[in-house]
């Protein structure tokens, strides 16, 4: 660098001419990035700040969760954010008030910088075009912008500086003229076109990167993909109309919804819909089901359904959440004390034993096994409990005198058109496999005959968590959720997509305030 002295401009360092074209590039790089990024929020409909506030991680989350938690504050967010980043950019690319743009775009960047930092246990709430550690792309424009809040005005070319020295120019001209019989006055050479040229490179590239956004706008609004998932944004916990009850299942406080795992798992019950199963493991990645898990827990819901092989996943979202949510441990491997020990190994807080292993030893003739096995779980200090889909399970455990400490039964009424014809229901369908007749058995029907099972309940003193009270996805959620309630059960599994969430915790809410409860007492 050089010193110069211009009658036009701020003394300071200048540049050779190829770092200062660098550097112009870099300057209209970030402003075009900063307007861009103001003019998407702008023309989305619906844009909010919220979830990337609620979301928020790091040592400052407290005060974005405070942000998010009022409409009004994420509002003004909102408007602020819009407006600071379009003015910045455009202050920025043009040249105008350039270390001011700077000083307050730096600001802005470590705003982002705190809500979601690129530390360890942080990342896997927004989706990024990157992994970053530690330095993101926040940092990278933060540190140019400070570069550019150093550089003198008039040192890199601008409208600016055009501006500036055409006013000079002016006003050298009008104090020679109105001097010149005293003293001559050195008037500054007009503007060359040069030099014109130069600070004004930025207009046409601002024209142009606003026609393509333009065009990006006019292709984008009519994109299903795009549509779809801006109406799904919409929907974040701002939407939750109150506090989700709870009920005592052991010594534990369990939400009266209870999130279950078949989704993460890529448990579907498709019927005969082959591809279901697929789509549900490629859309359930670690991040999804992450992003799931925490959206529940905020929501309310404090427990999660979940089998041995799900929970080296689940494990990894609690450190990294610190997390508090329950976890009910199903057992469904072949040696039941050998899933047992990994249940426990594991962290859970509650064990059943699966529906289908129940029935399987039913069907042997082995049953006994089930209050060993509960008597095993008991003794490790667990609430035991007993899964099943038949209500013949349930009928056994009370002719042997097992009492479990909860039970986990299918119910759901059997009105929705894929149902097996009740002339062809029979217990235990599920053993027996799909069949291929139209009107049997294929994945459709999980309680065969509910008036059994809600006759055994109301004799049964202990906890009872209903589950498939959707029928695997055949029966709306308001109609499901009150006819179990009313029914008896204590307490709902569900499987939920992170859309889901916000829309089933609010129709609970709204069932439980409205309750026509049955014979059935709560026993939680």
């Amino acid at each position: 660098m050089t010193e110069v002295t211009d009658l036009n401009e701020q003394q300071g360092p200048s540049f050779s001419k190829p770092m200062s074209i660098i550097m112009l590039c870099l300057r209209i790089a970030i402003g075009w990035h900063f307007l861009y990024e103001g003019l998407v929020k702008l023309l989305v409909p619906g844009w909010s700040s919220a979830p990337y506030l609620e979301y928020s991680r790091g040592f400052c989350a407290g005060f974005f969760h405070w942000l998010a938690a009022s409409q009004g504050l994420v509002r003004t967010v909102d408007r602020l954010n819009i407006w600071g980043l379009m003015l910045i950019g455009l202050a920025l690319m043009l040249g105008f008030f350039t270390r001011t743009a700077s000083a307050f775009g730096i600001a802005l960047l470590a705003l982002y910088y705190l809500a979601q930092p690129p530390w360890i246990r942080t990342d896997y709430h927004i989706l990024v075009d990157g992994r970053f550690v530690l330095i993101d792309r926040n940092v990278v424009e933060l540190l140019a912008l400070i570069i550019f809040l150093m550089v003198p005005a008039g040192t890199l070319g601008s409208v600016g500086r055009l501006v500036r020295r055409w006013r000079a120019g002016r006003a050298a001209k009008a104090a020679a003229e109105a001097a010149a019989a005293t003293a001559p006055i050195p008037v500054p050479s007009a503007v060359s076109r040069r030099q014109a040229l130069e600070d004004l490179a930025a207009v046409p590239v601002a024209g142009l990167l606003g026609y393509a956004t333009h065009k990006k706008y006019e292709w984008e609004k009519v994109h299903a993909i795009t549509g779809a998932t801006i109406k799904l944004e919409k929907l974040s916990l701002r939407d939750l109309n109150g506090q989700m009850p709870t009920g005592n299942l052991g010594r534990l406080k369990v939400s009266r919804l209870i999130l279950g795992g078949n989704l993460a798992g890529g448990f579907s019950h498709s019927r005969d819909l082959i591809y279901v199963s697929s789509l549900f493991k490629a859309y359930n990645t670690d991040r999804k089901v992450f992003e799931t898990l925490e959206l529940a827990e905020r929501a309310g819901v404090n427990t999660y359904l979940v089998v041995n092989s799900l929970m080296p996943q689940f494990k990894k979202y609690r450190e990294l959440n610190n997390s508090k949510m329950l976890t009910i441990g199903q057992i469904n491997e072949t040696d039941l004390k050998v899933g047992i020990d990994r249940a426990i190994d594991n962290g859970v807080s509650a064990i059943y034993i699966n529906g289908f292993c129940a029935e399987q030893s039913l069907a042997a003739g082995d049953f006994d096994q089930m209050g060993k096995m509960l008597d095993y779980i008991r003794q490790q200090g667990y609430a035991a409990g007993i899964g099943a889909h038949s209500i013949e399970v349930c009928n056994k455990c009370s002719e042997l005198g097992i009492e479990p400490d909860f039970y986990m039964k299918t119910l759901h009424a059997d009105n929705y058109w894929p149902a097996t014809p009740r002339p062809k229901r029979v217990e235990g369908a599920l053993l027996a496999g799909h069949k291929p007749e139209h009107d049997q058995w294929h994945d459709n029907i999980f309680d065969q005959f509910p008036e059994k099972t809600i006759q055994f309940m109301q004799n049964y003193k202990k906890p009872w968590i209903a589950f498939k009270v959707l029928a695997a996805g055949a029966i709306h959620p308001e109609d499901g959720f009150r006819y179990a309630f009313e029914n008896g059960a204590d307490f709902l599994c569900v499987g939920m997509f992170d859309f889901q969430i916000v829309e089933d915790v609010n129709i609970c809410n709204k069932v439980l305030a409205k309750l026509n409860r049955g014979p059935r007492p709560w026993y939680s």
